[in-house]
């Protein structure tokens, strides 16, 4: 804390691994240093770290983290629509990494915002291609995944 004080600019920083304090403390699970980020600078959920990954897209890639994609979304929405170096949604990465709890806290966050953006960010994320061309529809189907993609079907159709 006494080092963000005297520095701010250090909490974007990447170190030689291309990881941020707030991937950092992300990685290794510690939630309550996240939080204490989050409330110094909430864009910190917009940072890209190795691979162009956000705080966001990291927290979809695992299990561990469900409430902290709540939290990240809440201080900074517009993060939903970062993409990572292959052109991936935190939806894609949840859908690729088959973490279907952290697929579906993505969804019900889309669904739920009352923001005036919401319309278009449920049509945006959710036709949004990757490197290769796939939606996270495609990507669901392709691997498999018959929970995400009927999840998926109900909301476009």
């Amino acid at each position: 804390m006494e080092m963000l004080r005297l520095k701010p600019s250090f909490v974007r920083k990447l170190n030689p691994n291309g990881l941020s304090p707030i991937h950092v403390a992300l990685l290794n699970r510690k939630t309550q240093v996240v939080r204490w980020l989050l409330k110094v600078d909430g864009d910190l959920v917009r940072v890209k770290g190795r691979e162009g990954m956000t705080p966001l897209h990291d927290a979809a890639a695992t299990k561990d983290h469900l409430d902290l994609l709540d939290d990240f979304l809440k201080v900074c929405p517009d993060s939903i629509e970062d993409v990572t170096i292959r052109n991936e949604t935190a939806l894609h990465v949840a859908v690729k990494c088959r973490k279907l709890e952290a697929f579906k806290r993505l969804v019900k966050w889309l669904q739920q915002n009352k923001s005036k953006n919401t319309m278009l960010w449920k049509r945006k994320i959710l036709n949004w291609k990757n490197e290769g061309g796939n939606t996270v529809l495609h990507v669901a189907v392709s691997t498999n995944q018959p929970d995400a993609s009927s999840i998926l079907f109900s909301i476009i159709y």
